[in-house]
């Protein structure tokens, strides 16, 4: 049975990145590096005929080492292993990196890599709260408000706010697969572990669903107390990031 992966424009395979985003129904991490051109498409072919799609991309930007997204159509899916063996050889990548939330591609990294390991965790809301922290107030960040260094994330387009000082920053990006968006917030170093970081994320919540997007998050797999902010605010774990390297 004649199997081709075969490097395309982008233009090519847009219909069927449309069924994987249908089909996977969660924030995909590495969305954007498409749009961006991070980002190299291969059309799969059976016999001549389009089937699904693979896409690479680097683990630093400049480079195309690693496979990222796969999908195949449901009716040709029994040849997904060996057009996946196409997609390497024609790509000559040397890592594979998924979501464990995509079947599909978790099912290629389990059998064509190994030293698999997972950097980052991936959350989706799951629940509702009514988090209550005593004299703090949540509003949108104005142009005269000063803000703290910020070490790790962006300065968001909401802040929280006590005693006339911003201790928290937080905001969601745009740039991830529609309906969904990804939350983030910053808070300053002297006013942590006192469930500020909580409320902020519990209020971001609303203020996503409010601009029509679904609210989805991600930390670093060591970063406990991220996790823990996240999960008390209402979100759940949804998968993990997961890299191979190829056999």
């Amino acid at each position: 049975m004649p199997l081709e992966a075969q490097k395309c424009e982008l233009s090519h395979v847009t219909v069927f990145r449309s069924l994987f985003l249908q089909e996977a129904n969660t924030q995909i991490r590495h969305n954007a590096c498409h749009e961006r051109g991070w980002s190299d498409s291969y059309l799969l072919s059976l016999e001549g005929t389009p089937v699904g799609y693979g896409s690479v991309k680097g683990q630093d930007v400049p480079d195309r080492d690693t496979i990222f997204e796969f999908y195949v159509s449901p009716s040709h899916r029994k040849w997904a292993s060996p057009l996946f063996q196409k997609l390497i050889a024609a790509s000559a990548v040397k890592f594979i990196e998924c979501q464990s939330n995509d079947s599909l591609l978790q099912s290629m990294i389990f059998e064509f890599s190994k030293n698999i390991h997972s950097p980052v965790i991936l959350f989706s809301d799951h629940a509702s709260t009514n988090l209550v922290v005593p004299e703090v107030v949540f509003r949108k960040k104005l142009q005269g408000d000063v803000l703290f260094k910020h070490r790790h994330e962006p300065e968001g387009s909401h802040i929280i706010v006590t005693k006339e000082e911003v201790v928290a920053t937080g905001g969601f990006m745009l740039h991830y697969n529609a309906p969904f968006a990804d939350l983030f917030m910053e808070v300053k170093e002297d006013a942590r572990k006192r469930g500020v970081g909580s409320y902020l994320i519990q209020e971001l919540k609303r203020e996503c669903y409010l601009a029509g997007r679904v609210p989805a998050a991600r930390c670093n797999i060591e970063n406990m107390a991220s996790r823990a902010t996240l999960l008390k605010a209402g979100m759940k774990i949804a998968g993990f990031m997961l890299i191979g390297t190829i056999r």
